[in-house]
């Protein structure tokens, strides 16, 4: 076997046991799209285009509103930003690979695979295929949330109306935040986002999102400052 095979099949190894959330977060998104009415064609193509569980609700979600075009896309955006992060991460260590590599290895990069692929990194640092790893891990991502994908929406299309399914929405959010409940400074980020998306609901355009996410933003920047003159 090869090294790049190798590689390939590690990240696929590695990545296997941190799909047990996503499978049954892809089926809630496909039966949410359904349940919004967004009809089968165009949420499976969010799970293609956007491929982020988080952001794709928040799309759905705000445009079913009646949010503008540009808000969802915005808001969804800003759900989405700690992916700059992960990119940052992870850059030092793919930084002789081709501008296509890059491109395409961005685009797989999500919370799971960026887990286990920053740890492969670290411990194989000079190994000339390590890029392979992160491949494995994102196609093996890619290919469970699109295949949960296509069985929520199956699913949306038989579940009775009066059974709904958008109850899920914030059912799907807690489940996201339960990890963040053990740090004081992550909960105090979620409780000033909290609040101020409850204050600006009514904001113009449906952009309570974008204003409780830059207010949130600039609450924890105070707090790190201020926690460091300490």
């Amino acid at each position: 076997m090869s090294k790049k095979t190798e590689n390939l099949f590690k990240g696929f190894y590695d990545v296997s046991p941190l799909l047990l959330p996503v499978v049954p977060f892809g089926i809630i998104f496909g039966a949410i799209g359904i349940e919004l009415g967004f009809g089968p064609y165009i949420t499976y193509a969010t799970s293609i285009i956007i491929f982020s569980g988080a952001s794709q609700i928040v799309f759905f979600q705000l445009l079913s509103n009646g949010a503008s075009s540009i808000i969802a896309i915005t808001s969804s955006s800003v759900v989405s930003t700690r992916h700059l992060l992960y990119g940052a991460v992870v850059v030092q260590y793919l930084s002789k690979l081709s501008l296509t590599w890059k491109i395409f290895l961005s685009y797989l990069l999500t919370d799971q695979s960026f887990a286990v692929s920053q740890e492969f990194f670290k411990k194989n640092p000079n190994d000339e295929y390590k890029h392979y790893y992160l491949l494995g891990a994102g196609l093996t991502l890619w290919t469970i949330w699109q295949i949960t994908t296509i069985i929520g929406i199956l699913l949306g299309s038989i579940v009775p109306d009066e059974l709904g399914l958008t109850f899920t929405i914030p059912l799907t959010f807690l489940a996201l935040l339960i990890n963040y409940f053990r740090k004081i400074d992550h909960l105090f980020v979620i409780l000033i986002s909290g609040l101020s998306s409850i204050i600006f609901y009514d904001a113009p355009f449906k952009s309570y999102i974008i204003i409780s996410s830059l207010l949130s933003l600039t609450a924890i920047f105070l707090l790190i400052k201020f926690k460091k003159k300490i």
